[in-house]
Parts: C-alpha cells; structure tokens; sequence
C-alpha cells in the first residue's frame, strides 16, 4: 500500500467516525455533541497547518546543514542558467 492509499484510507476512516457521531448514529454525551464535535473540523485544519508550516520552517533552518544537497541544488541552478542562455534569455 502506498503512502497516498494509507492516508486516504485513514481519513476516510476518521470522516465516517465524525459523521456517524455527528449525524447520532454512533451515542454521545449532548455536551459532546453540542460544544465540542462542531469544532473538531477547525481543529484539524489548524493542527495540520502547524504542522506543515513547522515541517517547512525546520526543512528551511535546517537548508545548509545538508551540504550534498545543498551542492546537488546550487549545481542544478547553474545548469538552468546555462540552458536558458543557450535558448537566448538573459538572467540577473
């Protein structure tokens, strides 16, 4: 199973838990169902933005301490400009 498949597979699993707790198919406590499962969607967009926004921070801080990549993607941009000079368009 692929990364892709596991993660779908995953969240539809969590999407039909919440509808079946939100449509009371599955019993809760009203306080639940009232106060705290409306807010839940909100909950996980915020946590999965954090998220991203920390695993892409931390991919940025850690940029130099990775000098075989560093080299790989400063040796790649060098040989766009080259190509794109071949074809004629000025960079800088």
């Amino acid at each position: 199973m692929t990364k892709a498949t596991e993660t779908f597979v995953v969240l539809l699993a969590l999407s039909a838990i919440y509808f079946a707790l939100y449509t009371r198919t599955l019993p809760s406590p009203e306080k639940f169902h009232s106060e705290i499962l409306p807010y839940i969607p909100y909950w996980c967009l915020v946590t999965f933005g954090s998220y991203s926004l920390a695993t892409l921070g931390w991919g940025v801080l850690t940029f130099k301490d990775k000098e075989a990549k560093y080299e790989e993607l400063l040796k790649q941009i060098d040989e766009a400009k080259s190509f794109y000079k071949s074809k004629g368009l000025q960079l800088d």
